[in-house]
């Protein structure tokens, strides 16, 4: 038995280390104190059940999360329309730098945005969060109005609800008809990841060996990282993201405009005296919930 309880936990991260997709994403930046991790969802539709005109791949969702060397983590959702200076093309939307030049692009984007060194890249396509959700048996959210978007397709009733697959992947993707646009999206986008991480932590799934194999094996095969981050790295990011919602360490960084007019069209515009103020803070891990809270 005391073979089987060490072989066992050993074995299943081999095994779901092997599973994982790697890609070239870091910059070979000078590191920072603490440790960085960025999570991007592609928005790319190979391999799902989406069918609109909607072609190439942007980055739909984009966090931080960043343990400080304090010992404090923080989850920083960055709005996809943000405006930025993107290396080497000038200023765009910052999903489009993921267009540009691939992860590469999008890590030196965040990079030059936070000050932050990217220790480690997560990417997760929609049709990987579909598998996650589903191989835990779906996942608890909640939403305090009704929605009948047809862009997301997501249909819901306002309160909580145990989501399936596709009904978490509209949940996260639904801005439409959500009243704070593309701000309210990225607070969904952090409570389907958060619930995940919540679920994955049940006695039910993190006690039953077919129940790991199956979130495991999800999990591993839905994710791209770079090549030094394993099965074990995400469970160590996993842990962090706990820590960050748990104490409320979590939001946007500090917005000016939602409706900033750029030649690619409306934007979200960060506060430019606030937000350098807010990555500094984020860096040294002495940011508080009343910064979080300083956004539109």
């Amino acid at each position: 038995m005391l073979v089987f309880l060490v072989a066992w936990p050993l074995g299943l991260l081999m095994w779901a280390s092997s599973k994982i997709q790697h890609v070239e994403a870091l910059s070979g930046a000078a590191d920072t104190p603490g440790t960085t991790y960025l999570l991007a969802g592609s928005d790319a539709r190979d391999g799902t059940q989406i069918l609109d005109d909607t072609e190439g791949r942007r980055a739909d969702t984009i966090m931080v999360l960043h343990k400080a060397p304090n010992g404090n983590s923080y989850l920083v959702s960055i709005p996809r329309d943000t405006w930025v200076d993107v290396p080497g093309y000038g200023q765009a939307k910052i999903n489009a730098s993921y267009a540009f030049g691939g992860e590469p692009s999008l890590v030196q984007t965040v990079e030059e945005l936070t000050g932050l060194t990217v220790d480690h890249f997560v990417e997760i396509g929609m049709s990987g969060v579909v598998d996650v959700v589903d191989s835990m048996g779906g996942v608890e959210l909640c939403l305090d109005y009704d929605v009948n978007d047809p862009k997301s397709e997501l249909v819901w009733q306002a309160g909580c609800h145990v989501a399936d697959g596709p009904t978490a992947l509209a949940f996260a993707r639904m801005r439409y008809a959500d009243p704070n646009g593309d701000i309210g999206r990225a607070e969904r986008q952090r409570q389907v990841v958060s619930s995940i991480v919540k679920t994955a932590a049940k006695p039910q799934n993190a006690l039953n060996p077919l129940r790991q194999t199956s979130m495991s094996g999800a999990a591993a095969g839905s994710v791209v990282t770079d090549p030094n981050t394993s099965a074990l790295e995400l469970g160590m990011m996993a842990w962090h993201f706990k820590q960050a919602t748990s104490a409320g360490n979590s939001g946007a960084p500090p917005i000016a405009s939602i409706n900033f007019e750029t030649s690619q069209g409306s934007a979200v515009l960060l506060d430019e005296q606030l937000a350098p103020q807010f990555f500094n803070k984020l860096a040294t891990g002495e940011l508080t919930s009343e910064d979080f809270n300083a956004t539109l």
